[in-house]
């Protein structure tokens, strides 16, 4: 499981010019599932989101998570995480899960983050969307589940 993590002031995203997720201070997650990942890649994603400390404390280091600030979270599935472009210029995304386990993997994080007592809004699995968003700091961390990177 990969995901792009960016701290947001405000993120949206919309489906045929209709907004279906839209969250304030907080963090925009771009998810992508792969067909290996199991509970264990998942859990280990939500726990990394959720903990994550980009947020700045009354010091002004980054010190606290999205749950200490009551913060929201936006998480859009895009399984162009797993475009592999070490051979030529087209992506290959063969690497990237079968639409329905990815799918269902992609609820089942919602659901671990929504678990946590965070507030948690969601594009729509495999629709073209506009993600629109207001990167604060700009921060922007990447994850991978197999700890890659």
């Amino acid at each position: 499981m990969r995901a792009v993590v960016q701290r947001v002031s405000y993120a949206s995203v919309k489906v045929d010019g209709i907004v279906t997720g839209e969250v304030k201070k907080g963090l925009l997650v771009l998810l992508a599932v792969c067909d290996d990942d199991t509970k264990k890649d998942l859990e280990y994603m939500a726990d990394k989101v959720a903990g994550l400390r980009i947020f700045e404390d009354n010091d002004e280091k980054m010190n606290l998570s999205v749950m200490d600030i009551g913060g929201e979270v936006l998480v859009i599935s895009q399984f162009t995480l797993y475009g592999d472009c070490r051979k030529g210029k087209r992506p290959s995304f063969v690497s990237a899960g079968e639409p329905n386990y990815a799918n269902m993997m992609y609820e089942e994080f919602i659901n671990s983050i929504k678990e946590r007592g965070i507030t948690v809004e969601k594009g729509i699995f495999g629709a073209d969307m506009k993600v629109e968003l207001l990167n604060d700091g700009p921060v922007t961390i990447l994850l991978d589940s197999k700890k890659l990177f």
